[in-house]
């Protein structure tokens, strides 16, 4: 029997569950299906950078997240008469900048924030369901899932990770490299001999850390393996590396364990023809700098506007821009998590502003419009300042967005006209009929991007 769906996401991590509650408020009908039998857990990627707070401020979860969520603790060299260090610089929240900081929570406390939002949204998750096979024509997809059920959608979005079907079911290649001699184990552990103050460092045997994890009474381990060393996956395997490095440390409990090996890839393509890939089914980072959940999560804010006014009769190349917008992004950030994997085997874990990805722009998109000389450019992301709307209402930047539509601002004294995911859209002298003009040939699809 087949099913009809507009839209079907496959993969209900942190991308999935952005872009399903971003379609679910919207009114958009989709399914979310995940290959696993229940929720993921462990802390994985466990920073959530300023930009995506914004962009989990839109979608409605804010105070669930700051209530559970913390900054990082300052790091101590347990084995050295070093000062501790913060990791990250604080910076004062400003009206422009409401969360200037990158706050700490682990992934599967954030996944099941989105998850109770979906629900709220009227959305769920359908775990143990997985894609196997895909094939798309001129008006759909039909999508055959592990089940055997076969479903009919406008368009499929893969946010099934770096071993997803998706992207290898559209014939993308995954450009970069994977080190084998490079590998760093995580476990989520409970232990005993330590205080929950700091992020506890040890360099003796190479860097090994217990990172506190906020709301838990959990630590995040990490330690670097030499390319011969093979330890046992199990609570005795971690306990045999901490006495090498931590005596006095012991572990009490373990609830999940991972095996890293770097890897940083970029998919060549993010779309072929109705199905486009997202988050790591698209690009997968080194975890220093916690640029992959976050840069995956943006992806999806980028997407799920643009899937929804296709759906609604808007022209299909909108679509070319997604890919256009945010894989040169997801190809600097892989640049940038590179490099900060390389300082982190040397010892120094600081992090720069550059890792907040409040920066990031799409000037350079066919969205983009520079109507003259204006402070706030085309393509930036827009403050949260106070400003109004061209209704009459007044007040903070992103409730007056929060409606999820392009939206008329004056801000500082300038006009500008927003996308629905709080970027510029045109700015400098914007007139009503600039606007109109605008969403006109959007629509149309007379706004394309270079080949």
């Amino acid at each position: 029997m087949t099913h009809i769906s507009q839209i079907l996401i496959v993969g209900a991590g942190p991308t999935g569950l952005t872009l399903a509650c971003d379609l679910a408020r919207r009114g958009v009908a989709f399914r979310l299906i995940e290959r696993a039998e229940g929720p993921a857990t462990g802390s994985r990627g466990k920073g959530l950078q300023p930009r995506s707070l914004e962009v989990l401020d839109l979608l409605g979860v804010i105070a669930p997240v700051l209530a559970e969520a913390a900054p990082y603790p300052l790091i101590r060299r347990r084995d050295a008469q070093v000062p501790d260090q913060p990791m990250h610089p604080h910076l004062a929240a400003t009206p422009a900048t409401p969360y200037p900081n990158t706050l700490m929570l682990p992934q599967d406390r954030t996944e099941a924030i989105l998850r109770e939002r979906l629900g709220a949204l009227g959305g769920r998750v359908e775990f143990g369901l997985g894609l196997t096979d895909a094939r798309q024509d001129a008006e759909g997809v039909t999508a055959t899932l592990s089940n055997g059920e076969t479903v009919r959608c406008a368009w499929l979005v893969g946010c099934d990770g770096g071993k997803g079907v998706t992207r290898r079911l559209i014939g993308a290649a995954f450009e970069g490299e994977t080190r084998e001699d490079e590998r760093v184990l995580f476990a989520d552990v409970t232990l005993e001999g330590l205080d929950r103050e700091v992020w506890s460092m040890w360099m003796s045997h190479g860097l090994m850390g217990l990172c506190p994890l906020p709301g838990t009474h959990r630590f995040q381990f990490s330690a670097p393996l030499a390319p011969d060393e093979a330890p046992e996956l199990s609570l005795a395997g971690l306990q045999a590396i901490i006495d090498a490095r931590a005596p006095g440390v012991r572990l009490t409990g373990m609830s999940w364990i991972s095996l890293y090996r770097f890897n940083a890839r970029l998919a060549d393509r993010y779309r072929r023809g109705r199905i486009l890939l997202a988050g790591d089914a698209a690009h997968v980072h080194s975890a220093a700098g916690g640029q992959g959940l976050n840069t995956s999560v943006q992806d999806a804010w980028n997407l799920g506007w643009k899937l929804a006014l296709a759906l609604d009769g808007a022209a299909d190349t909108l679509l070319d821009s997604y890919e256009a917008e945010r894989r040169p992004i997801a190809a600097d950030v892989l640049g940038l998590s590179n490099r900060l994997h390389r300082e982190g085997i040397g010892g120094n874990m600081r992090r720069g502003e550059e890792v907040n990805q409040l920066a990031l722009n799409y000037r350079d998109s066919a969205l983009s419009r520079q109507l003259g000389r204006s402070v706030l450019q085309a393509g930036d992301r827009l403050p949260d300042s106070p400003a109004s709307r061209s209704d009459g209402r007044q007040g903070r930047a992103f409730d007056l967005i929060r409606h999820g539509g392009f939206t008329d601002l004056t801000l500082d004294g300038q006009r500008l006209l927003v996308r629905p995911d709080g970027y510029i859209a045109l700015a400098g002298a914007v007139t009503e009929d600039a606007a109109g003009a605008y969403l006109a040939d959007l629509t149309a699809g007379r706004l394309r991007h270079a080949a």
